[in-house]
């Protein structure tokens, strides 16, 4: 039924928190793993939720925060804590956070806790116990969000403070139950205050009962979500485009609702009811990565942590590192931060396509905008088609000319050949084209899926490595190709399914190639429909 003009149309949201009178949005607690909701209050429970920014954790807390207070069992009260971002010392973020508590209380209408106290140390744990006895004869839950921000001595004496009054827990007493809510479950956290030190069973939270997380959206969620539009506003979707929309997504709730919003508000009319097909919502896919929005651009930045970095560019390489183990601490801390994912079949990924596209992005910025304008290149046939075999052979000069330079600054360097590679490529790509990637670690390749105007080319991209014989990476490389050829599906929206060329990129990376003449290094053969490329 389509909405009527009396009332308000929703919409997708990407900023903020979601709230079911403006916004499309399911019930964010059917997402928690780990969780049991109704125990909490009743068996006065503290507990822990972390998951990766922008999955819907703030609208879970003051969504529950509403139902809860709707009854009359008890009374929550949402309180975030990001105000105290960067200080590390007890004596202001104390303070601070006693003070956002009153300004919450008294935000949604409930009993204000004074707060006069002094002494840091105490403070946080005064100001609660007042507040539990106003909330009297209802028990008081407290939902503290963005705890990921205190650091050192702040988070300690944070975490002290509540395992002090823990004990003593009770209506008119202390909140009788507490999530403390961020990015990575909170021992994590408790070891980089510590330096680095992993907490031993006397640490300040070994009072938590759950360790929570809340998933992405499955693929049935993204259908319910778009239904909700379909309802108010007669609006459809076609089944292709929400495939595309989760293959890209892999269900991750911000990139799903930008997707939809773009396609229904800036590809087509915010009031219109047009049916939205697959190639709304790749237009859509192509302005959010163009836009470089926040959340997308807070993640590119993520990737100049060395934690990140070693991770990362094991995946875009293809490489094996033993260490690199679900439980290391580097791969731990990629996996909370929703950066990379982990299945039986594949091994170590990033968390999906868009995010593929944009840390590719984000690590060969640099390359791609200081490269000369492609019309300087030979890479077009006389009907406009790519000729993927100049532009290749422009890139083996490009490789001669440059790369010994721009690698001096590289911060990626095991992957720098391949971020130089997709630049060169993207440089094409940007207008009429795309590039599919497939990586991850183990694999010892990347693959490339390179379309234009239709026409599909796959390139695999290996490394040369000391120790290494050439004739082996080569024969290796050759049968990788020949299988991705075999089993390659172009992504959705594809009109042409046809393989027009295949191509092995080897780099030499051993030490001593760089002491080769260019002429030696630089190679351009055919082998079993495979044209293969010395780099």
């Amino acid at each position: 039924m389509q909405n009527s003009s009396k009332h308000k149309v929703r919409f997708f949201n990407t900023t903020g928190p979601c709230n079911p009178e403006d916004h499309y949005m399911l019930p964010p607690a059917d997402r928690l793993v780990g969780a049991q909701l109704d125990r909490y209050i009743g068996d006065k429970l503290y507990w822990i939720l972390h998951a990766p920014r922008q999955t819907g954790k703030t609208t879970f807390l003051q969504s529950w925060m509403r139902e809860i207070n709707s009854g009359d069992k008890a009374i929550a009260c949402y309180v975030t804590v990001e105000t105290c971002q960067g200080v590390r010392d007890a004596e202001r973020a104390i303070p601070t956070i006693c003070s956002a508590i009153t300004a919450w209380a008294e935000r949604y209408g409930l009993p204000v806790p004074g707060s006069g106290y002094n002494a840091p140390h105490s403070q946080l744990n005064s100001i609660l116990s007042d507040w539990a006895k106003l909330c009297a004869p209802n028990p008081l839950v407290v939902l503290f969000d963005e705890v990921d921000v205190l650091e050192g001595e702040a988070l300690i004496s944070f975490l002290r403070q509540l395992r002090s009054g823990f004990a003593g827990r009770a209506a008119g007493i202390f909140p009788v139950s507490i999530v403390l809510v961020g990015m990575r479950d909170l021992k994590d956290y408790i070891a980089a205050a510590k330096g680095g030190i992993v907490p031993n069973p006397g640490s300040p939270f070994n009072i938590k009962a759950d360790s929570a997380m809340l998933s992405n959206f499955s693929k049935d969620d993204v259908a319910k979500l778009f239904a909700q539009r379909t309802s108010e506003t007669g609006q459809l979707i076609t089944v292709e485009a929400l495939d595309f929309v989760f293959n890209e997504s892999r269900g991750q709730p911000w990139i799903v609702n930008s997707l939809f919003m773009r396609a229904t508000m800036r590809v087509l009319q915010r009031t219109g009811t047009e049916t939205v097909d697959i190639f709304h919502v790749m237009e859509a896919r192509k302005q959010m990565i163009e836009a470089r929005e926040t959340h997308l651009d807070a993640l590119g930045v993520r990737l100049r942590d060395s934690r990140v970095k070693r991770v990362i560019q094991t995946i875009i390489t293809g490489a094996i590192d033993p260490p690199l183990g679900r439980t290391n601490p580097d791969v731990e801390f990629c996996m909370d931060l929703g950066l990379i994912t982990w299945t039986s079949e594949k091994g170590f990924t990033i968390a999906n396509p868009v995010y593929e596209e944009i840390f590719t992005r984000y690590l060969n910025a640099e390359y791609h905008d200081s490269m000369p304008p492609p019309s300087t290149w030979k890479w077009q046939k006389d009907d406009g088609a790519l000729d993927m075999d100049s532009l290749l052979r422009e890139f083996q000069g490009f490789w001669r000319t440059h790369s010994e330079i721009w690698e001096q600054s590289a911060e990626y360097t095991e992957a720098f050949p391949h971020l130089l590679l997709m630049a060169f490529l993207q440089r094409i790509t940007n207008s009429e084209g795309r590039i599919e990637r497939e990586y991850a670690a183990g694999r010892g390749r990347i693959d490339l899926a390179v379309e234009y105007r239709g026409e599909w080319n796959i390139i695999e991209i290996k490394l040369l490595r000391k120790g290494q014989s050439p004739e082996t990476v080569k024969t290796q490389g050759i049968e990788q190709i020949v299988r991705y050829h075999d089993t390659f599906k172009p992504g959705c929206g594809s009109v042409n399914t046809q393989v027009k060329g295949c191509y092995l990129i080897v780099f030499d990376r051993r030490p001593d190639a760089r002491y080769l003449e260019w002429g030696k290094r630089l190679s351009w053969e055919t082998e079993n429909g495979v044209t293969i490329i010395g780099c």
